[in-house]
């Protein structure tokens, strides 16, 4: 079996690390089953957000939302955010559509996907 990982750029462990423990534990343990899923399929259970050619896909664990991306070594975790500032952005941005479309349209959730990939250590 090939190895797989689940990298956390610094913003999204800083993220994990803020949360309680057993919601980190929960996030963390929901996160089993993805190795299968990730390396045999297209992820049609996840929502995908699409932009320039990127794909991020969004996991949801309760009232988080998880976005992440296919990597060779397996998956690169990009931002956990709360549902609630979710409906916030959603709210401030004015967008009346599902969650993955107004994100995947909206340039202000792309900065801030890239404003934590900038910070991801090389591999």
């Amino acid at each position: 079996m090939r190895l797989f990982q689940i990298i956390f750029n610094p913003t999204s462990a800083a993220e994990l690390s803020r949360m309680p423990r057993e919601l980190q534990l929960k996030i963390l343990g929901d996160f089993r089953g993805l190795p299968h899923e990730v390396m045999s399929t297209e992820l049609e259970r996840f929502g995908k957000l699409e932009r320039s050619g990127k794909v991020l896909h969004r996991f949801r664990i309760g009232d988080y939302r998880v976005y992440f991306e296919r990597h060779e070594l397996g998956v690169v975790v990009h931002r956990i955010l709360s549902r609630n500032t979710l409906k916030d952005f959603l709210f401030r941005s004015n967008l009346p559509v599902a969650e993955d479309e107004a994100l995947q349209k909206n340039p202000k959730f792309w900065e801030l996907i890239e404003a934590a990939k900038s910070t991801v250590p090389v591999l």
